[in-house]
């Protein structure tokens, strides 16, 4: 899904011009044609001076060299018309002052329009590597399932919207997010990568998919005093975010925030919708209602594909204003088979985009869940303090290791505070953790 970033230092991050055969054979075919009157019709056809344009067409799509080859071929050319027709002297000088000052400019342009192109390709590879790391490129393996999917957003110039999605293997089980930012486009950005870094953090901390839900909260309330406070507009966020865990067997557990459904393909009853109960309000709006948010469990068998998507699909117009029929195509697309789950939303993308017949309205985002067999899957998360591999940071009741000129003893004397208040009890390790968070309750004060 993620393209291949391209690296402005080597050749595949260069610009692109004609190989030098080229640029010959289209200097030589552009003159020969030039002069194929002339040679037929006799001298009282004279289109030499077309070889003036010469340089404008090397600037265009040529390197510097090139299109300093192409101003010197098309001087020569001209002092050759000029020593040959000296009746036309004036004329002559005039069009060899003309090819040189055409010449000169071709080549600064070539030289402008490179620079350009090498500047605007350092800023899409640098804006690649950083959509990388706000939606991580798919398909992404899990001790537990196996995610995949496609992500457009409206623009084909833009890579990333206000669809997001993410997915954490951690050691209450794979968690999985998909989202929809109120608003389009680059306005939504902010929000977007606040909600998934919220989601990265509170997903490996949060025992509960409800104090999960919780956190996404906080995180957009937040992001809105902010763009309260800056002038800006605020927003919400509906998401749908996924539990699947090794306690619920053939079921997995789903907290709806005003998302759409999913659906549960490749099962013998054919394409499902999965009833997740009844829907909480968007992340950012949870003040207005009294209910708290909650985990529901449905059935996720072994067999069966879970598709989640944003309104991008479901919502897509034919020409004749019609929703893309979503049931009646998921149903058509596994009459057979169930495809693989990235062939599946490949195939409802493509499927989308011959029933619009028409440039996308919105982003889309269509992600496949699918468990996989223990030998096929990827290593375990770590249980919450566990020991992280050499090299990253160790975290232990939410300290960090400073990584001071003995880094090694102090991750060790961390060790040894946590062993202290395991041992300590249960009563008093809790007092502990009320005066670290400075007395305060709740998940915020956590």
């Amino acid at each position: 899904m993620a393209a291949a970033v391209p690296d402005p230092s080597s050749p595949g991050g260069q610009p692109r011009t004609l190989s030098t055969r080229a640029f010959l054979l289209w200097v030589v075919g552009l003159t020969v044609l030039v002069l194929l009157p002339s040679l037929v019709a006799g001298s009282e056809v004279r289109l030499i001076g077309l070889l003036i344009f010469l340089p404008a067409i090397g600037a265009g799509v040529g390197t510097v060299r090139q299109t300093v080859a192409a101003s010197v071929w098309a001087t020569a050319g001209a002092l050759v018309s000029l020593g040959r027709d000296p009746q036309h002297d004036i004329e002559g000088i005039l069009l060899v002052l003309l090819t040189v000052v055409f010449g000169v400019l071709a080549v600064y342009g070539c030289r402008w329009r490179l620079m350009h192109e090498r500047e605007l390709i350092r800023l899409r590879s640098t804006a690649a590597v950083i959509q990388q790391h706000i939606l991580h490129p798919l398909p992404e393996l899990t001790s537990r399932i196996v995610v995949d999917g496609v992500y457009e957003p409206v623009h084909e110039d833009k890579l990333f919207g206000g669809d997001i999605y993410d997915a954490a293997d951690t050691a209450y089980g794979t968690r999985v997010l998909i989202g929809d930012v109120q608003g389009k486009g680059l306005s939504a950005v902010g929000i977007a990568i606040a909600v998934l870094g919220a989601f990265r953090e509170a997903a490996h901390r949060q025992p509960t998919l409800s104090g999960l839900a919780d956190a996404l909260e906080t995180s957009v309330l937040r992001y809105n005093a902010y763009a309260r406070h800056s002038g800006e507009p605020e927003r919400f966020v509906t998401a749908l975010i996924i539990c699947v865990d090794d306690e619920g067997d053939d079921r997995a557990q789903a907290v709806n925030c005003g998302h759409l459904l999913p659906w549960r393909v490749g099962a013998p009853d054919g394409p499902q919708k999965v009833y997740l109960g009844d829907a909480h309000v968007p992340l950012g709006l949870a003040s207005l209602v009294e209910e708290e948010r909650a985990a529901f469990w449905f059935d996720f068998p072994e067999e069966a594909t879970l598709l989640l998507y944003t309104d991008g699909l479901s919502e897509a117009r034919g020409t004749d204003g019609v929703f893309y029929p979503l049931a009646e195509r998921l149903a058509a697309l596994t009459s057979e088979a169930c495809p693989s789950p990235g062939r599946l939303a490949r195939e409802l993308r493509d499927d989308v985009r011959t029933y619009t017949h028409a440039e996308p309205q919105d982003d889309i985002a269509i992600l496949t869940l699918r468990r996989v067999p223990p030998e096929e899957a990827a290593a375990p998360a770590p249980a919450p303090g566990d020991v992280l591999p050499e090299g990253l940071p160790h975290l232990v009741d939410g300290a960090e290791e400073t990584g001071g000129a003995d880094g090694t003893q102090e991750t060790t004397d961390m060790r040894e505070t946590q062993e202290t208040r395991e041992a300590r009890g249960p009563e008093k390790g809790a007092d502990e953790g009320s005066d670290a968070g400075g007395g305060g309750t709740g998940r915020e004060g956590r």
